[in-house]
């Protein structure tokens, strides 16, 4: 049984650590495979070509930052800093927001402030990219400092965009009097604030139990004309979901069917938390089934929802079908509530069942690490290469501009 159990934790794991202090993911590579990863990336790094391609810098960050190799993004980000590319203030966002996303808020600062020196001018762009690296490492606390402070030291005019990020912060600090706040003083100096600015507060507000307020805040964005869209709208859905309002939900859900903005993946999970938080399986299951009848395609909380009530009904069985599926999705559910399930269908005497759930983790974890190996630098382009082989290098996102 412990065998089965470790196994399992192996390839059902939580998202990858965004702080320093993150305990360290299990990752399979080896040592030498890491080494090889950063001298080929930096390599790499020296054909302008490859430096257009944002998402082998994200991947490639990411798992450093999964094994724990911080010293190692940082002396791959540096030594970007070489490059004519960091003249240019999109590059340099790309970087200021990298080190935002694995925890590294005080490399992010840096090099913000070393832009000058690199030749690179430092507008509102950047200066939101500083914001959101704050927002991302989680210190939140930092935001607004940064927000009042920077803006009449380099003589940069905040947008609504960067008051949104520093209302995201106070919604995340419960602060939710004070983002409210912010939006008037947004108002007052004449930014006018956009949909993603609502959807921030709605979110918040809704979340909090606060639906009172939340409906204010839904007819302030209406009144200027800001026409809401399916972020707004399952905003609104955990809110009737939080205030035990299931029916109202339920009709919200079939009303946006006949509407151009559609209920989504995340509608429908709104409504499967609302059923079991009720304790009404049956509903919850049935609520799934139309969801994947309307042909839309569950998502990892969908079933870290749905799960622990089907377990806590001893319901092993169509467990096990949801594990199924969630593979088939690709989808890394939380490895606990698996170990859960295999638990639960060995005391069923259902060992076969629980060994080939194991087998099919296993197996999905390997092919999605080969998939993963081939995205990331599997060529060290050369300049004169590129031209003759442009598909060496086709895994591509759009480049900052």
């Amino acid at each position: 049984m412990s065998s089965l159990s470790r196994l399992l934790y192996r390839h059902f794991s939580t998202a990858l650590p965004t702080t320093t202090n993150t305990t360290t993911i299990p990752f399979k590579s080896s040592v030498n495979k890491l080494t090889n990863l950063v001298e080929t990336f930096k390599k790499s790094a020296e054909s302008y070509r490859f430096r257009s391609k944002t998402h082998i810098y994200k991947s490639t960050i990411l798992r450093l930052a999964s094994a724990n190799w911080f010293s190692s993004i940082e002396e791959i980000l540096e030594d970007q800093k070489k490059y004519h590319d960091i003249r240019k203030e999109g590059f340099a966002i790309r970087l200021i927001s990298l080190y935002g996303k694995v925890g590294m808020l005080e490399h992010a600062k840096k090099t913000f402030d070393e832009l000058p020196e690199l030749k690179c001018e430092r507008t509102v762009k950047s200066f939101n990219a500083l914001l959101t690296a704050c927002i991302e490492s989680k210190n939140y606390d930092k935001v607004e400092k940064l927000f009042r402070e920077l803006p009449l030291k380099l003589n940069v005019v905040p947008d609504e965009y960067s008051y949104t990020i520093v209302i995201q912060a106070l919604c995340e600090m419960g602060n939710l009097g004070n983002a409210l706040s912010l939006l008037d003083e947004m108002e007052g100096k004449g930014v006018k604030p956009n949909l993603f600015t609502f959807n921030v507060l709605l979110h918040a507000f809704y979340e909090d139990g606060r639906f009172l307020n939340s409906e204010m805040i839904w007819a302030r964005m209406e009144k200027k004309q800001i026409v809401p869209d399916i972020r707004s709208y399952n905003a609104k859905l955990r809110g009737l979901v939080v205030a035990g309002k299931i029916k109202e939900a339920v009709k919200l859900v079939e009303s946006l069917k006949t509407k151009e903005t559609k209920p989504n993946t995340i509608s429908y999970n709104a409504l499967i938390r609302g059923y079991c938080n009720d304790g009404k399986l049956d509903e919850a299951k049935r609520v799934y089934d139309d969801l994947l009848k309307d042909e839309l395609v569950p998502n990892r909380w969908t079933y870290e929802i749905l799960l622990p009530a089907v377990c806590e009904k001893g319901d092993y069985v169509y467990a096990l079908k949801l594990c199924e599926k969630s593979l088939e999705n690709s989808c890394r559910i939380e490895a606990g509530l698996v170990q859960t399930v295999v638990e639960g269908l060995v005391k069923m005497s259902k060992v076969d069942e629980a060994k080939n759930l194991v087998s099919l983790a296993r197996h999905k974890g390997e092919q999605e690490q080969e998939q993963e190996q081939q995205k990331i630098l599997v060529h060290t382009p050369a300049e004169s290469q590129e031209a003759r082989s442009p598909h060496l290098l086709s895994v591509a996102t759009r480049s900052e501009s």
